[in-house]
């Protein structure tokens, strides 16, 4: 076989190769891509964010409730005689290092359009946004008492139709909470017992209500937090 022969056998291989190794090579490509971003979202990590779907949500029978309506985006709790509200029945959630934000308006009414029930610890506390004659915010209970009766006490002004965006975050030794990016509370709870009242204790793991007033909550988004406060 002469020269030219050789080489133009041996050009033959080449592509062959190319196109038996292509195949592999992307597919080990697009594996490698993939797999870390799949494992992050699946596995409920620091920092990953869950939107909690108003549809995995249902009604509490307080009785005298008014009409729930909305979508899995935004729930609508009508006036109740006196209470409204909706709990949490899906998978078990975190109960330290996590932080809960959402948006809550109170359309109609003078008294708490936003008590939020949610896990601490080994306990569970609300956090009141307008009670007691529709200007008090604090936390229902720490060391049995109230929030109209304990260090957390404080007010603020709501004017109904306008919307707040509120952060709350829970540690092991710490609650905070801002309003619109202020901090209005910040808790030290170590070595404190935290509770709920009696006539909440429905609310349990976690829920938002309303006190005889209409009121609208927006997306609840939980963020699994390391260990910082």
């Amino acid at each position: 076989m002469d020269l030219r022969a050789r080489r133009r056998l041996a050009g033959s291989h080449r592509p062959i190769l190319g196109r038996c190794l292509l195949p592999i090579l992307v597919a080990q490509l697009l594996a490698a891509c993939s797999t870390p971003a799949d494992a992050t979202a699946e596995s409920g990590v620091d920092g990953t964010v869950e939107t909690l779907d108003w549809a995995r949500f249902a009604p509490i029978e307080f009785g005298g409730e008014g009409r729930i309506t909305g979508n899995a985006n935004r729930a609508r709790l009508g006036a109740g005689s006196p209470l409204t509200g909706l709990r949490w029945a899906g998978p078990p959630l975190p109960t330290v290092d996590y932080r809960l934000a959402f948006t809550a308006t109170r359309q109609q009414g003078s008294d708490f359009f936003c008590g939020l029930t949610f896990p601490v610890r080994d306990s569970h506390c609300t956090l009141i946004l307008g009670g007691w004659g529709g200007a008090l915010v604090g936390l229902s209970c720490i060391d049995g008492a109230d929030a109209s009766e304990n260090d957390t006490t404080t007010h603020a002004s709501f004017v109904n139709g306008q919307e707040y965006r509120v952060q709350l975050e829970v540690s092991a030794a710490r609650i905070t909470v801002a309003i619109d990016g202020r901090r209005v509370i910040d808790a030290a709870i170590a070595g404190r017992s935290v509770s709920l009242r009696a006539d909440v204790d429905a609310t349990r793991p976690l829920a938002v209500c309303s006190y005889a007033t209409v009121a609208e909550i927006g997306v609840l988004q939980l963020t699994r937090l390391p260990g910082r406060l």
